[in-house]
């Protein structure tokens, strides 16, 4: 259910650049989302469909990223993509000293509205 506070949060985002580029209707988003960050794609689309109608952003196409995140074993250096449900021990030596990085990303990596003199985009 985090996702309808997470869609809240990109749809406020979004209509907040289109009114600083003159209130031109939004075209496509681009989302960057961390393989473990629990978020679900279709959620949030579920919700921004439904939350931006009548706005700026209403039939934007939502576009995902996923960031994958990275498991480093201390004992024998190997490196390795880490995926929920996360693996406790390095898949080489069997140690369960790993340092995971990256993977919880969530964030708005472009905007493109539409250009103001066509039908085509302007990428902001």
């Amino acid at each position: 259910m985090h996702e309808l506070a997470v869609t809240q949060g990109i749809l406020d985002v979004v209509l907040d650049v289109a009114r600083q580029h003159g209130n031109r209707p939004i075209t496509l988003i681009e989302l960057v989302v961390g393989e473990l960050s629990s978020i679900v794609d279709d959620s949030i689309q579920f919700y921004f469909d439904m939350m931006s109608q009548d706005t700026l952003a209403e039939g934007a196409k939502l576009q995902f990223r996923r960031e994958p995140a990275i498991a480093v074993c201390w004992d024998c250096g190997h490196q390795f993509t880490a995926v929920a449900p996360l693996v406790p021990l390095c898949p080489i030596c069997g140690s369960a000293r790993l340092r995971v990085s990256g993977g919880q990303e969530f964030y708005v990596e472009s905007i493109e509205v539409q250009d103001e003199d066509s039908d085509s985009a302007e990428h902001t």
